[in-house]
């Protein structure tokens, strides 16, 4: 019955702006003030222009005026007179509210009124009696100053009454400056739950196992308190862009049922100093009044970057003020429990040591990018809404995306459902994922773009070379695809990759690798007998792995089982750790490796030139192949050992790996010019 009385009653309009009404009451009062007043916009006029009138005739009524021991005198002309062009205008022009019929006019001021009057009879001698006009005495005070400011006074005070309600919090949106110490965080609780829960989390599992833990250290804290343990502090979500660190937070304040507090670590930045340390005050002390509770600050490199880093002597580093402020709130001499800290980051590296010790964020949960079977869990979350066809194989498509991050994966479903409809089908079928994973990868697909046989020609040799030496190198990457589809701003063609999921390279494999990255350079040479700039990627590539190898790894008998890399080092270090002797003997060492992988890709390719003779034909005329279409063109990859795609793709694929971390490996021929 509440409900039905509650629906019949009419929703209440907007509250009147009472403030507005009185600002424009006042305006009005002060400009009929100034339209009422006769001797507010009046022509001044001198003593031989008054002669001038007097002679005319153009005279109506003159007023004596005292005021402020000033005489004025009020001149008010004949309607016959206020007709003339001379006078009409000079009025009109000085009053805005154009020509007074009743007058007055113009005014004079006179120095001696006993003078003026005595000149003045002398004037009206030589006018017609029926021009003479009678000077008349009166007394007036002019209240139009007084007035106006008056006026003034009570508009700025009006106007700084409504200004400072707005400025804190009374007049609406737009109006917070003096809120502008609070937290700006998003409070969810009973009232306003999260939806998400760690069911709609996929490739996560270890990640999961850790925050399940805190939520479960909130409901049910006496279970690990009675041990004498202690709850966490804070745990701190690592993991490169996209692999779904915000989204776990969502997750845990869905399954918390606990008060949820989410912010950005730039709500604390503000110009103004001292502003930020404010708010991680406030921040704190709402967490502590609804502990236990729980914390989410995504992004926190914005305010705990490492302290005395780019800073210069003698500045006010406001972010380290918030830095202090937040140090000391996570475990500072009165901390209370209850309240635990999440926070997002992907870039652990700049963080502050003192944020990252145990009592403050106790725990580094990593997420990583998920592997092949981690992938397929993914993909069987975003593709629930998507009305799919019976040709879906979930496991090609995790096995077609490597290094995909889940955001990615997203993209690539919501892509393929975009690409289906715009081609008016009724379902998502396996073509349009695939085209979704292209575009994804290498760009929009150039359609209109020119090539020339030649050129096109060119760049399915390019390719070909790439998969000829991935194929008959044993530790090079398997294959997916290879195209000489135009895509992207300048990208001719591909090849897409699938990575071992492993940790440690040996020197073999990251020699193969590189040859491997040789071969579309090396089968130009062989084919052509002359270069292209088609492998500006490849030559990136492989110049900083062979520098790796040399400076970082400790992979060179010359240069010895030394490192130059320094994981610590500031963002302005312009000093190399070695002299000149040792950056010779590094460039020359470099030369010598990059040479050698060259010169083997090259044999390698003269040894398979009819491999590589079938695969640039059959992409001239497919223009894409996949791993399948190489092995029924020039047999299976001369190895024994299963690569990650086959066991995937065929079953058998064993128990996942923990925290594996892929990367794509796409080889991309940039615009032949």
């Amino acid at each position: 019955m509440d409900k039905e009385r509650d629906k019949n009653v009419a929703p209440k309009g907007p509250r009147p702006n009472y403030q507005m009404w009185i600002i424009l009451s006042l305006v009005a009062v002060v400009l009929g003030i100034s339209y009422f007043n006769k001797s507010g916009e009046l022509v001044e006029i001198t003593e031989s222009r008054f002669e001038d009138m007097v002679a005319d005739g153009s005279i109506r009524k003159l007023v004596q005026i005292k005021s402020d021991n000033i005489w004025i005198i009020e001149i008010t002309l004949k309607e016959s007179a206020l007709q003339n062009a001379k006078y009409k205008q000079e009025i009109e022009k000085s009053s805005p509210w154009g020509v007074r019929p009743g007058g007055p006019h113009y005014k004079m001021k006179v120095g001696s009124i006993d003078k003026f009057i005595e000149k003045y009879e002398r004037l009206k001698k030589d006018v017609p009696r029926a021009d003479q006009v009678d000077l008349k005495v009166e007394e007036r005070q002019d209240y139009t100053s007084f007035l106006f400011n008056i006026g003034f006074l009570v508009l700025l005070v009006l106007g700084f009454w409504m200004l400072m309600r707005r400025m804190t919090g009374g007049g609406g949106p737009g109006g917070q400056i003096f809120n502008i110490g609070k937290s700006k965080a998003a409070l969810f609780d009973a009232e306003n739950k999260v939806r998400i829960t760690f069911a709609d989390v996929a490739g996560l599992e270890e990640a999961k196992e850790e925050v399940k833990e805190i939520v479960d250290f909130l409901k049910s804290p006496q279970k690990f308190t009675k041990l004498g343990g202690k709850i966490p502090k804070g745990a701190l979500l690592v993991g490169p862009p996209g692999t779904g660190k915000t989204l776990l937070a969502k997750a845990v304040a869905g399954e918390a049922g606990v008060p949820f507090f989410s912010l950005s670590g730039s709500d604390f930045v503000e110009m103004f100093v001292g502003v930020g340390a404010a708010r991680v005050r406030d921040l704190f002390k709402q967490a502590k009044e609804k502990a236990p509770c729980i914390v989410f600050i995504d992004e926190i490199d914005a305010i705990g970057r490492s302290r005395g880093r780019g800073q210069m002597p003698g500045a006010n580093d406001e972010r380290e003020n918030t830095l202090n402020s937040l140090l000391v709130e996570m475990d500072g001499f009165a901390t209370d429990s209850g309240v635990i800290i999440l926070a997002a980051t992907n870039r652990p590296d700049v963080l502050d040591s003192a944020l990252l010790r145990p009592g403050r964020f106790d725990r580094q949960i990593s997420i990583d990018k998920p592997d092949i079977a981690g992938r397929e869990q993914i993909f069987k979350v975003h593709l629930k809404p998507i009305k799919l066809s019976k040709d879906i194989d979930v496991k090609k498509l995790a096995a077609q995306t490597p290094g995909f991050a889940g955001a990615e994966i997203a993209n690539v479903c919501n892509e393929a459902a975009l690409i289906a409809a715009r081609r008016d089908k009724a379902e998502v079928d396996m073509q349009d994922f695939q085209d979704a994973i292209d575009r994804v990868i290498g760009g929009l697909e150039k359609k209109t773009k020119i090539i020339s046989p030649e050129e096109k020609r060119i760049v399915a040799y390019h390719e070909a070379g790439h998969a000829v030496a991935g194929w008959f190198l044993e530790h090079a990457d398997p294959l997916v695809k290879v195209s000489i589809v135009p895509r992207g701003v300048a990208a001719l063609g591909y090849a897409q990759y699938l990575p071992k999921e492993q940790f440690l390279y040996q020197t073999e494999q990251l020699t193969d690798e590189m040859c491997m990255t040789f071969g579309g350079r090396a089968a130009e040479e062989i084919v052509f007998g002359k270069i292209s700039t088609g492998a500006l990627s490849d030559l990136e590539r492989i110049t900083k792995m062979a520098y790796s190898m040399v400076t970082v790894y400790g992979m060179n008998k010359e240069i010895g089982n030394i490192s130059f890399y320094d994981s610590k080092q500031s963002d302005y270090t312009f000093n190399k750790p070695y002299s000149e002797a040792t950056a010779e003997k590094i460039d020359r060492e470099v030369k010598k490796i990059i040479d050698e992988a060259f010169e083997r890709t090259k044999r390698l390719l003269i040894e398979h030139r009819e491999h590589l003779e079938i695969i640039a034909k059959e992409l001239l005329e497919k223009e894409i192949l996949f791993q399948s279409d190489l092995e029924r063109l020039i047999g299976k990859r001369p190895f024994a050992h299963q690569t990650t795609y086959e066991k995937f793709t065929n079953g058998t694929a064993t128990e996942k790996k923990e925290n594996t971390v892929e990367e794509p490996k796409t080889e991309v021929a940039p615009e032949v010019k």
